[in-house]
């Protein structure tokens, strides 16, 4: 096996690593509390958009729990970062802007962390190598 063949294995299982790692932790952390709990958490979310409790909390359940399970399992995994970095970007930029960087260290790691799957892509080791044409790269 030559070096660049090495090379590109270790780039796709980092790829993996951190799209599984990054996906599941933020389904675990976010998403299931705020699906399992969806009535207690309508009481919690901020609104800052005034779209109502109830959409708000679904479309941040979109972000954390179906965007991550997508990434995880790399289909479409560029297009569901989106959702996330909106999520991540409001939280600590509008929801939370009296946050110092150490307050919001973990928001800040998960937007560098998606940020990267977006750029860099899912890797070859993803479902979406098995998808047709420009959704192979969405």
């Amino acid at each position: 096996m030559h070096g660049s063949q090495r090379d590109e294995q270790a780039r796709d299982l980092g790829l993996l690593f951190l799209r599984v790692t990054g996906g599941l932790f933020l389904l675990w952390v976010h998403g299931l509390p705020k699906l399992l709990d969806f009535s207690a958490q309508l009481q919690l979310i901020e609104d800052p958009f005034h779209l109502g409790a109830h959409l708000t909390l679904c479309l941040a359940i979109f972000a954390e729990v179906l965007c991550p399970l997508l990434i995880v399992a790399g289909v479409l995994a560029r297009l569901a970062c989106v959702p996330i970095l909106f999520v991540l970007l409001v939280a600590l930029l509008i929801v939370h802007p009296q946050w110092s960087v150490a307050e919001g260290q973990f928001g800040w790691l998960l937007l560098i962390l998606f940020t990267t799957v977006l750029i860099a892509g899912p890797g070859r080791l993803a479902l979406n190598v098995r998808l047709p044409g420009v959704l192979r790269y969405a």
